[in-house]
C-alpha cells in the first residue's frame, strides 16, 4: 500500500543515478509534492524534470564543496524530508599503503557532509513540523568487510552520527531513518566489484517508504541485510535502544 505523500517535500542527495534516483522516482510516484534533486550537474536530472515538471527542482550539491549544503538550505526551506544518500567508496584494507589517505577521503565525503546536512536542515525540518531525515548507511556500518576496511570505518562513523541525530531530534519530532543495506546494483557497487547479482536500488526506496509509515529507525532493505538484521535485532533493541 502506498504511503500518503501529497504534502511531502523532499531533498535527495545524489539523485542523478543509482539509489538516489530510485528514491526520487519512488517518492514522486507515491505522490510527493516536490523533490529537490541535489546533484553535482543539474542537467543530469533533465529527464526527471521533463517527466515530472515543476515537481522536480534540481539543486547543486557536491560532497567536496560544503558551501553547496548551505546554499541548498537557503533554497529548500520548505522541505519536510531529507535523504542523505550521496557517498563514495575507496577499496583499502587496514594496512594498505593508502589506508590513511583512503579513510580521510571517505570521512570527508561519507561523514562530514552528513553532519553539514544535519546542521543546515535540522532547523528547517523543525520549523516545518519535524519531518524525517534518512541516512544511507550500509552493512559495512556494523561489520567490517575486507578489503573495504576504510569504507567500513567511514560508514560506521556515519551510522554512529545517525544514532546521535535520532536522540538529538527526538524532542523536535524529526523521524530519523538509517538504511542498512547490503550490496545494491549501482555504478558504485560495480566499480568496487560488488555489483554482480546484487538487487536493484528500488528495494531501498521501498524500504524507506515503509519506514516512514511504521516509524522504524533501521531499514534492512535487501535479503542479505535482512538476514544480518535478524541477528542484529536483539543487540539493537537491548543495547542501542533502537527499533
Amino acid at each position: 500500500m502506498k504511503i500518503e505523500m501529497k504534502n511531502r517535500i523532499a531533498l535527495v542527495t545524489g539523485a542523478s543515478r543509482g539509489i538516489g534516483r530510485a528514491i526520487t522516482e519512488e517518492l514522486l510516484e507515491a505522490g510527493a509534492a516536490k523533490v529537490y534533486t541535489a546533484v553535482r550537474t543539474l542537467s543530469s536530472v533533465s529527464d526527471l524534470t521533463e517527466k515530472y515538471g515543476n515537481r522536480v527542482v534540481p539543486i547543486e550539491f557536491d560532497l567536496n564543496r560544503k558551501e553547496t549544503v548551505s546554499n541548498a538550505a537557503k533554497t529548500a526551506t520548505d522541505v519536510n524530508l531529507v535523504v542523505s544518500n550521496a557517498g563514495v567508496i575507496h577499496v583499502a584494507g587496514p594496512v594498505a599503503d593508502d589506508a590513511i589517505d583512503g579513510l580521510k577521503y571517505q570521512m570527508e565525503r561519507n561523514v562530514y557532509p552528513l553532519i553539514r546536512l544535519a546542521q543546515a536542515f535540522g532547523p528547517i525540518l523543525k520549523a516545518n513540523g519535524g519531518g524525517a531525515f534518512v541516512q544511507m548507511n550500509s552493512l559495512a556500518s556494523i561489520k567490517n568487510f575486507l578489503p573495504f576496511t576504510t569504507y567500513s570505518a567511514s560508514k560506521a562513523a556515519s551510522y554512529s552520527v545517525t544514532q546521535g541525530l535520532r536522540e538529538e531530534w527526538a524532542e523536535q519530532g524529526t523521524q530519523v531513518i538509517s538504511v542498512i543495506a547490503g550490496p545494491i546494483k549501482t555504478e558504485m557497487a560495480d566499480s568496487a566489484g560488488m555489483g554482480e547479482g546484487a538487487p536493484p536500488p528500488g528495494l531501498v526506496a521501498k524500504g524507506i517508504l515503509e519506514a516512514l509509515q511504521t516509524g522504524a529507525f533501521n531499514v534492512f532493505p535487501d535479503q542479505m541485510a535482512q538476514e544480518v538484521g535478524e541477528a542484529y535485532r536483539s543487540y539493537a533493541q537491548n543495547v542501542l535502544n533502537l527499533t
